[in-house]
């Protein structure tokens, strides 16, 4: 398989400070030496307890942070050292409302983010209204987005991040905010990515979401790595005997283990 994703040995520390007069130095270890592979085509999930370091490893990945330790490759590119060979190739949704401009229609977002990924003309307007069409915002596409719906908003946000036509699309719980109707065209829409031979990586506190979805999961617990299987095999490996585990008693039970 041609492998598009690469986490090796991959560490991230924040440094915190405390106290107002001799403030002292914290290290924080977000990501502690995790390793995983993601192949073309595939729907990667990555589930955690909040804090577990789902988000730092995404922001690693689409070059927003540099790993404090480790290698992190995307395309065959450094995510580091060669940043500017990886940006025009992928995109992300980020699960809330900060991925758009508020003020502006959804039509001229689309138009806008289009032209930063140096889209234009005729090519641009293409895909913006066939972006609008899938995420049903044609027939509100000239209100400005401060008029939105949180819901509206987030499938906006999934239209921008597909502007680009990337070959990865990073997806940080890109259902927060959506109504089980935008929640089930999102995963319609991430179907049709796979068919289409792209890649997904995708984080999630829906372990219904992630069974359906998903074609190999890995689960992250205070920064380390702590399972890594397709759905089906995790729930065997994991779950109760001579019981049909779900993913969610399979993910409770593994983070009980580690301790929380």
């Amino acid at each position: 398989m041609d492998t598009v994703i690469e986490v090796k040995d991959v560490k991230r520390d924040y440094i915190t400070t405390k106290g107002w007069f001799l403030r002292k130095k914290k290290t924080l270890t977000a990501v502690d030496g995790i390793n995983f592979c993601v192949n073309r085509g595939e729907i990667f999930g990555l589930l955690g307890e909040n804090g577990a370091g789902k988000t730092t490893t995404i922001k690693m990945l689409i070059t927003l942070l540099a790993p404090t330790a480790g290698v992190c490759k995307v395309l065959g590119f450094d995510t580091y050292k060669e940043a500017d060979k990886i940006r025009g190739e992928i995109n992300f949704v980020f699960g809330g409302e900060m991925g758009v401009y508020r003020r502006l229609s959804a039509r001229d977002n689309l138009l806008y983010f289009a032209g930063l990924y140096k889209i234009k003309g005729k090519e641009a307007k293409k895909r913006t209204e066939e972006l609008l069409k899938l995420v049903e915002l044609e027939d509100a596409a000239d209100r400005l987005v401060e008029t939105y719906s949180k819901g509206m908003i987030q499938r906006l946000q999934i239209a921008r991040g597909l502007i680009n036509n990337p070959k990865i699309v990073f997806m940080d719980e890109p259902t927060v905010g959506l109504d089980p109707i935008g929640a089930n065209m999102l995963r319609d829409i991430i179907r049709k990515l796979k068919e289409e031979g792209r890649t997904v990586l995708l984080t999630t506190h829906y372990m219904q979401e992630a069974d359906e979805l998903c074609d190999r999961i890995a689960i992250i617990n205070k920064g380390k790595m702590i399972a890594m299987d397709t759905p089906e095999n995790l729930k065997k490996s994991y779950g109760e005997k001579g019981m049909d585990s779900t993913l969610e008693q399979v993910f409770l039970a593994l983070v009980k283990k580690e301790g929380v």
